[in-house]
């Protein structure tokens, strides 16, 4: 665990709500210089407390209007691979999240689709498909609310 300050706290909670946010533009809302806040940016970096930035696409502008939440239990753990399971979900582009969880289920999945048909059809041809898959439980995402993290 690294040692943050309260300076190095703001501009990371400053990085998550815009990752775009340049360190002269942090600089400024923190007090310092464009150099100082690059060089603690750089440090946060090169100790892998910030390890990327992403692009963040609004799904329903782009086709893409239904989020299903799937927990996934598979049937015969001890005669597949999870590595197979997780390289055969991964390849599916629908599947946005695979987190192997432990509890009720093995995996849950993020999915977006188009609607519900194209729901049905990636959940049918695609996922049920997958070696080793037994039960399945899906909750669609009604609404999403973004915490920006554990700072």
């Amino acid at each position: 665990m690294i040692d943050l300050d309260e300076i190095d706290r703001g501009i990371l909670k400053a990085l998550v709500e815009d990752a775009t946010c340049n360190a002269g533009t942090l600089g400024r809302q923190f007090g310092l210089s464009q150099p100082a806040t690059w060089r603690r940016v750089r440090r946060l970096q090169q100790v892998g407390v910030i390890s990327g930035r992403r692009l963040e696409l609004d799904k329903v502008k782009l086709g893409f209007g239904v989020t299903v939440f799937l927990g996934i239990k598979l049937a015969t753990k001890g005669r597949i691979s999870l590595d197979d399971f997780e390289r055969a979900v991964m390849a599916i582009p629908e599947v946005q999240t695979v987190e192997h969880v432990l509890g009720m289920y093995d995996y849950r999945l993020r999915v977006t689709a188009r609607d519900i048909p194209d729901f049905e059809r990636v959940l049918r041809r695609r996922i049920m498909t997958l070696p080793g898959v037994g039960n399945v439980d899906a909750n669609v995402l009604l609404s999403e609310e973004r915490r920006p993290g554990p700072l």
